[in-house]
């Protein structure tokens, strides 16, 4: 690695380690804007959500979320339907709208009951007629989330996976002089600070089970390693040794946690198990090199991450027991800068950063090698999968303005989304929610 490759990757490392109690959000960032945009001009299957009968009354029009969810979706479309309501007892002209392009159409209801509302759809395709009901009883705070659940549904019935609408953001809002490590629904409503501080957050990394959140916090003066409960607001602290504690990678058992640390000199991969304890180290590197960045494979059997080993920054791959095991393998070789590994749920493709036109997301598909950039953008950072694998979130700039950014993998659809603040940063998606 020359000189001015090792100050780039110094960069990038300093940046992951400097840059990168629950109350109510204030407006000035409680959500945030989407700017979507389909970069191919093919047609996406189109549904036809009616207004649900009794939605008027009730203080969120659960059909408005459910169309945004399937406009970001990257798969599907929404057919106009005007001011339309159908409800669920109300007749449907299948070949009216096979007729108009749309593939289904969506009835439904929204009655008051004890304690909040009912909400219930039918969902009919428009060749084979109904594929099913789906009811959800919540309280008037949880409309929204019904809403979420139904666009899941949807999703699932006409594409044959699951939809990742009902699950979580985690995302670092630099706004007035103090970061916010916020929690929001995966539209960016419903935000929450889960950390407030004068000082850096950055990295957070959700566990399996969506209820806590690991990041580095700089409210010491110095890079510290936390396991959040989102529930309940209690911290602890899992890495805060002398140097560098970096990084931190949830294990898919969530039991232990990956994380880099410069604890015996040089950054180095080690594990540390869910509660701190236990600390191992996996990467055996000397000198000046620094090993980065780790990342599980969905199946525990590997960590992917980024060193400098061969003289410039690019992943690797080794065994989840350490690079003793079985050695490290390279896995990037197209540009002479790939950082920031990111596994999909499925095992099947890598999203990273590499240096090509700016810094870019791009995506592997490891079981061929094959390469695709998927990103419009030059200065992207922290690439994170959706629970289904089908959107890759990301940090980047837009205009001067830090925003985050989502693209579906096979780079149809993009998504800008933007706070006020426009000092938005290292976003991470939550993990599928309890049904």
């Amino acid at each position: 690695m020359n000189q001015l490759q090792r100050m780039s990757f110094l960069k990038h490392l300093i940046k992951i380690i400097c840059l990168s109690a629950i109350f109510s959000a204030p407006s000035a960032w409680a959500q945030l804007n989407i700017d979507i945009k389909l970069v191919y001009n093919d047609k996406l299957p189109a549904v036809a959500t009616a207004h649900f009968a009794g939605e008027g009354n009730a203080p969120v029009n659960i059909t408005d979320v459910i169309r945004a969810d399937l406009a970001r979706s990257g798969r599907l479309s929404n057919a106009p339907v005007g001011g339309l309501t159908l409800g669920l007892a109300d007749p449907v002209n299948l070949k009216q709208w096979q007729s108009q392009d749309a593939i289904a159409v969506v009835t439904g209801n929204v009655t008051p009951v004890a304690g909040g509302y009912q909400a219930s759809l039918r969902l009919y395709d428009t060749s084979k007629g109904s594929l099913g009901d789906y009811s959800v009883t919540v309280s008037a705070n949880g409309l929204r989330n019904a809403g979420h659940k139904m666009a899941d549904f949807i999703y699932e019935k006409l594409l044959g996976m699951r939809g990742a609408f009902n699950t979580r953001l985690s995302y670092v809002d630099a706004a007035d002089g103090k970061y916010r490590l916020l929690i929001s629904d995966s539209d960016g409503d419903n935000a929450v600070a889960a950390l407030v501080s004068k000082e850096p957050i950055i990295s957070p990394s959700w566990s399996p089970s969506g209820k806590k959140v690991a990041y580095v916090s700089f409210e010491n003066k110095k890079p510290v390693v936390y396991v959040h409960e989102l529930a309940t607001g209690q911290r602890a602290v899992i890495s805060g040794y002398k140097g560098n504690n970096s990084a931190p990678a949830w294990s898919p058992d969530g039991q232990s946690l990956a994380l880099a640390l410069s604890r015996d000199g040089n950054t180095q991969i080690y594990q540390v198990s869910a509660n701190g304890g236990n600390l191992k180290r996996l990467t055996t590197s000397q000198g000046s090199i620094i090993d980065t960045e780790p990342q599980y494979s969905p199946d525990g059997r590997f960590i992917y991450f980024t060193s400098d080993r061969g003289g410039e920054p690019q992943i690797y791959r080794m065994s989840a027991e350490g690079e003793a095991v079985e050695g490290v393998k390279r896995m990037t070789y197209k540009a002479n800068y790939n950082t920031s590994p990111r596994i999909s749920p499925d095992g099947n493709h890598m999203a990273f950063i590499s240096r090509a036109a700016g810094y870019q997301v791009h995506l592997m598909d490891l079981r061929n090698g094959d390469v695709q950039n998927i990103s419009n953008t030059s200065a992207d950072e922290s690439p994170s999968f959706a629970a289904n694998g089908q959107v890759i979130l990301y940090g980047t700039r837009v205009n001067g303005r830090k925003v985050l950014a989502a693209s579906s993998i096979d780079g149809r659809m993009q998504q800008i989304l933007s706070l006020p603040s426009n000092q938005v940063s290292a976003p991470a998606w939550g993990p599928f929610l309890e049904r």
